[in-house]
């Protein structure tokens, strides 16, 4: 009898055994909880302690952080009842896209010449680029810094006609292909509008640039 009631209790208590938590854990889910939708998915925590510790804690009782300073006050409840109060610091910070080396308008952006750097989210702006992939292939507008992130404002898809270049005109209304010499009066990347003059009869069209020395022109 004794012997089942052993196995019972041990059955009913693993449990709680395992619920124990790092301090850091636990107060990362409160960071989370208190930050809510507007911590981005991707955005890690940052959290050190001030003064003393513990190993493990079952919960936090309460909870209080100042989002502006990343300050932090928590109560941790050890599995014995005791109550221990911690402080810190919890940063949020994201992994971006930065220049190793400057890049000047008109270069191609490519893997070679970026890499990840952690910053305070704090510093991240709204129009921050956070992933590689939107940088890489890009084709800058603005000078890129080194070590500095970027902003979307700064860099484009690549340009393939120039103002003033010569281009190949495409005439296509679905029964007939022509072509004809013109000029682009715009510079334009792939796929965007852009102003051109037919050589030819010196008359304006808008076409569509298809790519480096064609556009095309659809009835």
């Amino acid at each position: 009898m004794l012997r089942r009631l052993a196995l019972l209790a041990a059955l009913v208590l693993a449990p709680l055994a395992t619920a124990a938590e790092t301090p850091t854990v636990l107060v990362e889910e409160k960071v989370r909880g208190s930050w809510g939708p507007e911590l981005p998915p991707e955005a890690m925590l940052r959290i050190t302690f001030s003064g003393s510790t513990i190993e493990e804690a079952e919960l936090i009782s309460d909870f209080w952080m100042d989002r502006d300073s990343g300050r932090f006050l928590a109560n941790a409840v050890t599995a014995e009842g005791i109550t221990h109060r911690l402080q810190g610091m919890a940063m949020p910070i994201m992994a971006v896209p930065v220049p190793v080396r400057s890049l000047m308008p008109g270069d191609i952006v490519t893997e070679a010449d970026i890499t990840l750097t952690e910053m305070a989210l704090r510093r991240i702006g709204a129009y921050t680029l956070t992933d590689a992939e939107d940088l890489v292939g890009q084709q800058v507008r603005r000078m890129l810094s080194q070590g500095r992130p970027v902003m979307a404002q700064s860099v484009m898809q690549p340009l393939v006609i120039d103002r003033g270049d010569k281009v190949s005109i495409l005439y296509d209304d679905g029964r007939l292909v022509l072509t004809a010499p013109g000029r682009a009066l715009d510079a334009a990347h792939r796929g965007a509008e852009l102003r051109i003059v037919n050589l030819v009869s010196n008359q304006p069209l808008v076409a569509i640039a298809r790519e480096p020395g064609l556009v095309e022109v659809i009835r």
